[in-house]
């Protein structure tokens, strides 16, 4: 337990940052103590990122001071925040896949011999060390780019920690990892804090902050409007601070009425996943969940020809899909949200409009010509319709912020009218607020009579918005649930292999 009376490590007072007539920091007060995790909490554009732009150096404040041991410090640069004490870990990985770990970990200062070549050895065993310090499981050697995201996030993390940094700045850092990795990475944050480093950590995760913070503030519209210890203080009270709304009218979920079959997938088999059956009918939300490795994410990619079939039946719309590429199943009205818009889903560099715009090029085009004018009118629509500002759509995706851009993927297979839609952690990254707009989306859809599959690691989530929940584990369905007879205790009972169905009981 931290010291309530300890001199703030970190102290910020009165830190303004505008951005032209956008006000994104207005006046704030902010405080860490050594050995504290401090959650910083927001919707997207609330001001988080920018505080810790400022606290990385890759931003000037404005107006306002910053204290390290009560002594008032400016931070210049990256270099000024490194020599304070100060490290960051951002959502959106800064790696190189193409180098090895090694490199990555040691990128900017690589040991040199004598003759100022390349030192590897030294490279090498310096890498293992940084690895081991945070126990993982990872060869120094290895291809970054040949992990999955979540060991890319801890080598991330490993450079972090090893600079023996005091402040460390955690910008979602499980989003993109395992249950096992994110309980590993809880154990390093608990070794940290018991060696008096002090950590800000911004998360969309409510149980996340409820397991690790002491303190939790609020931003909103780029102010503070509360800091509260975590005994003190409700996830419904804080969900209304960041929203002005209570937790639970998050999930939206009306009354529907289920129609033809519009998915039918028969004994369907890619790697590692299968033999799968499961129908999704229009006006329908069918979740599917399971552990990490079930192959939930495999069989998506299978329905929609990113991953090869290697035997089974898709069915669209009463019609077997003899084609296999996404191109094709595209053009049969299938849409797919993948669980990484970064690296899956959006053309960072290109406009707002070129990525919404980009499957539907076809309408808007006469005898080799597009029509520019009638592509940018409902590229328009649908920014409207998802709540985007109108203003962002000459701007690069890259630069809207993660629950923009994910409403940005989900924009494009609106404007294609998807029949069926795939989506994938659809709500990963993203704050409460957008979490909400993006639930209200998927029950207008379902309304309107689309079909939609829904993949995701949110427990609450899937139970909040399906109508039915397929479990699946070792890559096949394991269960099958009604929304009405479907728990979290259920679930990850079927999910891990404990479930034991009562005499009579047929759900499985």
């Amino acid at each position: 337990m931290i010291n309530d009376l300890a001199a703030p490590l970190l102290q910020l007072d009165g830190v303004s940052k505008r951005y032209g007539p956008t006000v994104a920091l207005d006046s704030v007060d902010f405080d860490l103590r050594p050995g504290e995790v401090h959650a910083l909490m927001g919707e997207n554009g609330a001001g988080k990122s920018t505080l810790m732009k400022i606290l990385a150096g890759t931003e000037d404040r404005d107006s306002g001071s910053i204290r390290i041991d009560g002594e008032r410090v400016d931070i210049r640069g990256p270099r000024d925040a490194k020599a304070l004490g100060i490290a960051i870990i951002n959502q959106e990985l800064n790696t190189v896949p193409a180098m090895t770990v090694a490199e990555n970990l040691c990128l900017g200062e690589e040991p040199r011999t004598r003759a100022g070549v390349l030192d590897r050895r030294t490279m090498i065993a310096d890498a293992r060390a940084k690895l081991q310090r945070i126990s993982a499981p990872i060869s120094p050697t290895t291809p970054l780019g040949n992990l999955s995201v979540g060991m890319q996030q801890m080598v991330e993390i490993a450079r972090a920690v090893s600079t023996d940094a005091r402040i460390l700045v955690l910008d979602e850092p499980t989003a993109a990892l395992s249950r096992s990795e994110a309980l590993h990475l809880y154990g390093v944050i608990a070794d940290m804090k018991a060696s008096g480093v002090g950590l800000v950590y911004i998360s969309h995760r409510m149980e996340e902050v409820w397991q690790l913070a002491d303190r939790v503030t609020v931003f909103r519209d780029g102010r503070n409007v509360g800091t509260r210890s975590r005994e003190e203080v409700t996830p419904s009270e804080i969900v209304r601070m960041m929203v002005g709304r209570p937790l639970e009218d998050l999930y939206r979920h009306d009354d529907r009425v289920v129609r033809q079959t519009v998915l039918d997938v028969q004994a369907l088999v890619g790697e590692n996943v299968g033999p799968v059956d499961l129908h999704v009918d229009a006006g329908e939300v069918v979740g599917v969940a399971g552990l990490v490795g079930s192959g939930r994410t495999e069989l998506a990619r299978v329905i929609f020809g990113v991953d090869h079939r290697v035997s089974g039946t898709v069915i669209l719309d009463g019609q077997p899909l003899k084609t296999r590429s996404p191109k094709d199943v595209i053009a049969h009205g299938v849409g797919m949200v993948p669980e990484s818009r970064k690296e899956q889903a959006l053309f960072p560099s290109h406009s707002v409009a070129n990525n919404i715009s980009l499957s539907s090029l076809k309408r808007f085009c006469t005898f080799g010509v597009l029509r520019r004018s009638a592509i940018r009118r409902e590229v328009r629509r649908q920014m409207d319709r998802l709540q985007l500002r109108p203003d962002a759509i000459n701007l690069p995706v890259s630069a809207l912020s993660g629950g923009n851009q994910q409403k940005a993927a989900l924009a494009r297979w609106l404007m294609s009218d998807s029949q069926l839609l795939i989506l994938d952690e659809p709500t990963r990254g993203v704050d409460i607020g957008a979490k909400s707009e993006i639930y209200s989306i998927i029950n207008q859809l379902s309304a309107a009579g689309k079909a939609i599959l829904v993949i995701s690691s949110d427990l609450p989530e899937v139970l909040g918005i399906s109508d039915r929940i397929l479990v699946m584990r070792h890559g096949r369905v394991v269960g099958e649930l009604t929304a009405s007879q479907a728990s979290e205790e259920l679930v990850m009972s079927m999910a891990t292999g404990t479930y034991e169905p009562a005499q009579g009981d047929s759900r499985d």
